[in-house]
C-alpha cells in the first residue's frame, strides 16, 4: 500500500514537474501592465505586490494552457500621455497579449481608447470614472474596482440617514472627482428629494490649499460635506479642519477615505466618525480573505493594502478569463469576460455583460481611532452587484456599439 502511495505521488510530482518544464519550454503569455508607480506609490507599490504574487502562484501551478505568465510594467507618472506611449510600445514591439492597470480615471480613459482603437483587452484595476465602461466604454475595456457611482451608492444609503438638509462637496477637479459629485448627488436626491447642496469646491489634484477651500465651504453654511480628496490632499484637508474645530462637528462622507493607505498617513489624526469606503483588513475573517493576507505577509512580510488586492484580483479575473477562452486571441477573450466570475480576496465577483463592470464590492463604515491608529468600525461589506444600475440605465449612457 505504502508503494502505491509512493507511486501515484511520484507520478503527480512528475507530471507537475514535465508542466512547469513545458511552460517555460514555450513562449509566455505577456500582460503589459501601466500604472502611476512614481507619483502614487502609497498604492501602486502595495498593488504591484498584489500581482506579482498573483503571478508567481499561478507560475508556480504551471502557468496557463501550457504557458508562462509574464508581466511588462511600466510608469505612466500619473500622464495620459505617458500611458499612451507605453500603451504604443506595448502592444507593437512587446507584443502583450492584454493591457491592465491605470490609477488615474483620466489615464484609465486614454488607455481604454488605445483598447479600442487597437482591438486589445484592457482591464482597468483601480480608475473609478463612470465614464470609462458608461458614456465612453467600449467592446475591449472591462474595470474590476467598484465605480464613482457604485461607491456613491454605497455611502448614500448612509447619508440619507443623517439629519443633514444642506450638503456642500469637495472633489478634485478632475473626471474622477467630477464623476463622483455627479453621482453623488443623483442618488442622494432621489432618496432624500429634501436635501440640497449649497456649495462646491474643485481643488485641482495634489495642489489643494486646505484653508481656503475650507473656508470657503464653511461660508456656505453646510450642514454635511461630501469629501472626494485622497492622498496628499486629504491629508492637507484633515489636518485643517481638526485645527479648526470643522470635523468631527460637521459631519463628513468621504469615498476612499478608510482604506489603509490613507489611514497609515492619518494616525492619530484620523476624524472620528466619518462615513467611509475603505479595507478593514484586521477585521475580515472570511476564507478567502484569511488565505490572500496570509500568503501576502509571508511573501511581502507586510500586511495587505485596498492596492494590493486590487493588483491581485486583477491578474486573478485576467487568468480566469484566458482560461475560459482557451485562448488569448482578444476577441475570443472579450466573450470569455462578459459574464465571467472569478475570485477575489474579497469575494466571488463577476464582469457583467451590460456594460463589463465587475460586481466587486468595498467595505462601508465608520472611521474611529484605536491604539493611536486610524480604523474603520460598524463596517459592512456591500457587494458591489447591489449597487449596479438598472439594465435600461445603462443603455441610455453606453454606446450601443460598445455592447456588440
Amino acid at each position: 500500500m505504502k508503494f502505491v502511495k509512493s507511486a501515484v505521488l511520484g507520478a503527480l510530482l512528475l507530471a507537475f514537474g514535465l508542466g512547469v518544464a513545458q511552460a517555460a519550454s514555450k513562449p509566455p503569455i505577456k500582460i503589459g501592465e501601466i500604472n502611476s508607480y512614481s507619483t502614487m506609490p502609497q498604492f501602486t507599490l502595495p498593488y504591484r505586490h498584489g500581482w506579482e504574487l498573483a503571478v508567481e502562484e499561478i507560475n508556480a501551478a504551471g502557468g496557463l494552457l501550457g504557458r508562462r505568465i509574464e508581466v511588462i510594467a511600466r510608469d505612466d507618472a500619473g500622464k495620459p500621455e505617458e500611458a499612451l506611449r507605453h500603451a504604443v510600445e506595448l502592444t507593437s514591439k512587446e507584443k502583450v497579449d492584454v493591457l491592465a492597470g491605470g490609477f488615474l480615471s483620466n489615464v484609465g480613459l486614454a488607455l481604454s481608447d488605445h483598447a479600442l482603437k487597437n482591438k486589445r483587452v484592457f482591464i482597468a484595476s483601480e480608475p473609478l470614472s463612470d465614464a470609462l465602461v458608461w458614456d465612453k466604454g467600449n467592446r475591449y475595456t472591462f474595470r474590476l474596482r467598484p465605480s464613482t457611482y457604485m461607491q456613491a451608492a454605497m455611502l448614500v444609503e448612509e447619508a440619507a440617514k443623517l439629519p443633514a438638509k444642506r450638503w456642500a462637496t469637495i472633489a478634485p477637479n478632475y473626471e474622477y472627482g467630477q464623476s463622483a459629485v455627479a453621482s453623488f448627488k443623483e442618488l442622494l436626491k432621489a432618496k432624500r428629494p429634501d436635501v440640497t447642496f449649497v456649495g462646491e469646491q474643485w481643488p485641482a489634484q495634489g495642489k489643494l490649499d486646505a484653508g481656503t477651500t475650507l473656508q470657503a465651504i464653511m461660508q456656505s453654511k453646510p450642514d454635511a460635506i461630501f469629501n472626494v480628496t485622497f492622498g496628499a490632499d486629504l491629508a492637507k484637508l484633515v489636518r485643517e479642519g481638526n485645527q479648526r474645530g470643522i470635523f468631527p462637528k460637521t459631519p463628513v462622507v468621504s469615498m476612499l477615505s478608510g482604506e489603509p493607505e490613507y489611514l497609515d498617513v492619518l494616525k492619530g489624526e484620523t476624524p472620528k466618525g466619518w462615513i467611509v469606503t475603505g479595507y478593514p483588513w484586521d477585521q475580515i475573517d472570511s476564507q478567502e480573505h484569511a488565505s490572500f493576507a496570509a500568503n501576502y505577509y509571508r511573501r511581502f512580510k507586510e500586511y495587505p493594502k485596498v492596492g494590493s488586492v486590487v493588483g491581485y484580483a486583477t491578474m486573478q479575473a485576467i487568468f480566469a478569463g484566458i482560461k475560459k477562452a482557451g485562448s488569448t486571441d482578444n476577441e475570443k477573450l472579450v466573450l470569455a469576460l462578459r459574464g465571467l466570475k472569478f475570485s477575489t480576496p474579497f469575494g466571488p465577483a463577476e464582469f457583467r455583460t451590460i456594460d463589463q463592470q465587475s460586481t466587486m464590492g468595498a467595505y462601508v463604515g465608520k472611521l474611529d481611532i484605536q491604539g493611536g491608529k486610524g480604523t474603520m468600525v460598524q463596517w459592512r461589506y456591500a457587494d458591489g452587484k447591489a449597487y449596479l444600475p438598472s439594465d435600461d440605465y445603462v443603455k441610455a449612457r453606453r454606446p450601443a456599439a460598445a455592447m456588440k
